[in-house]
């Protein structure tokens, strides 16, 4: 496809996550904060290899990881720029016509909590600004740090923008289920008060612990519409000493990852259960403790939550979709696709979003989800 837009509407956005299911790379038309349309997007496919070398170091089991993390930080840079060029000749679209590129990186690590608060995205920017022309928006999380925040989560702001209406009458969680969880917490007509009103946080884990468990016990990279899951039995006792975790009861602001809810984790969990049970009932264990977890953060939020927009990878999952309904009988569960975005392209139309607000010298973080002592300016720019 060709366009008639301005060129410096055009914004690429980038986003890896933590399932690793492949690239989403987005093109977007961005006029303001708050005129925001997707052009194209496309799922570029991350190599066999390379996304065994990701998990391995990801959950530490890499013995030579300062070595491996300098390796994977420029194969990541040439992929992200590659799937960036991809999708500019999909659409006949000329790197000139291209405002800038978002790209939040791969996270291997994040320890907001630590003495000395870290996080660390790879994927060189250098590598995608030199090798597709474009200038490259990158690192956005380690400002919102510097800060006194979390540095994550950072689509919040870009879900109230675009799902906040100002005729919004109902009380609206955007619940993204990647192999993290995460929920934004929009009040009813938000885009009309203050910011602290949006809250956002990571509620515990999403697809990541269940895509472990069937890549090393069913050979299979996930657990396709929940339909092996379907066939386990949760062990509720099993489930309680899973919820027993601190993190689930540890207050926002708050966020994790795949370093922390890992399959050394599930293993640690299991060595610590005193009965017997098989892999199929551990998987459905592991797809209700999702469920559990997101319920019970929801729970709490005040006002009470009348409607829950589903994106990420877990909104496919038909039985997870199916448990948050029926957990929650009195909020209405749909995915964002019935309110105008695909649930595949929410968060690297995010980063295409963020891109904007940072080659214009805006704030994008929120004191509010992520703890910092003020709104800044996310990320760095690498020129063209």
């Amino acid at each position: 496809m060709t366009s008639d837009l301005i060129p410096s509407d055009y914004f690429i956005g980038l986003m890896s996550g933590t399932s690793l299911d492949g690239v989403d790379t987005v093109i977007c038309s961005i006029q303001s904060s708050n005129e925001f349309s997707l052009v194209d997007a496309k799922t570029y496919p991350i190599p066999k290899q390379l996304k065994g070398d990701l998990l391995a170091l990801s959950q530490k089991q890499d013995s030579d990881e300062l070595n491996s993390y300098a390796k994977l930080d420029v194969q990541m840079g040439h992929l992200f720029s590659d799937c960036c060029l991809r999708i500019l000749k999909k659409n006949h679209l000329k790197t000139e016509q291209i405002s800038a590129i978002g790209s939040h990186g791969q996270t291997l690590r994040h320890y907001p909590d630590s003495q000395y608060p870290t996080t660390l995205q790879i994927g060189d920017p250098n590598i995608i600004a030199q090798n597709t022309g474009v200038t490259t928006i990158a690192d956005f999380r380690r400002r919102d740090m510097a800060a006194g925040g979390q540095g994550a989560p950072l689509v919040p702001p870009f879900h109230r923008a675009l799902f906040g209406t100002k005729n919004q009458t109902a009380n609206r969680v955007i619940l993204n289920i990647g192999g993290i969880s995460n929920i934004t917490f929009l009040p009813e007509q938000s885009t009309t008060v203050d910011y602290n009103s949006v809250l956002g946080y990571d509620t515990g884990p999403g697809n990541g612990l269940m895509d472990d468990w069937c890549i090393r016990h069913f050979d299979c990279a996930y657990d396709i519409s929940g339909q092996l899951a379907s066939k386990g039995h949760v062990d509720k006792n099993f489930l309680s000493q899973l919820l027993d975790d601190p993190f689930f009861s540890q207050k926002h602001p708050k966020s994790t990852g795949r370093e922390y809810f890992s399959y050394q984790w599930i293993e640690k969990q299991l060595k610590q259960y005193d009965q017997k049970i098989n892999d199929i009932d551990i998987l459905a264990s592991l797809l209700e403790l999702t469920v559990q977890s997101i319920f019970n953060e929801i729970k709490e939020l005040k006002p009470q939550v009348d409607e829950i927009l589903v994106c990420g990878g877990g909104a496919h999952n038909t039985l997870l979709m199916r448990r948050l309904q029926e957990t929650m009988p009195q909020i209405n569960v749909s995915s964002t696709e019935h309110f105008g975005l695909h649930p595949d392209w929410v968060e690297a139309s995010a980063f295409a979003w963020l891109a904007h607000q940072t080659l214009n010298g805006l704030t994008s973080n929120l004191p509010s989800v992520t703890g910092a002592r003020k709104e800044v300016i996310l990320g760095a720019i690498w020129p063209a």
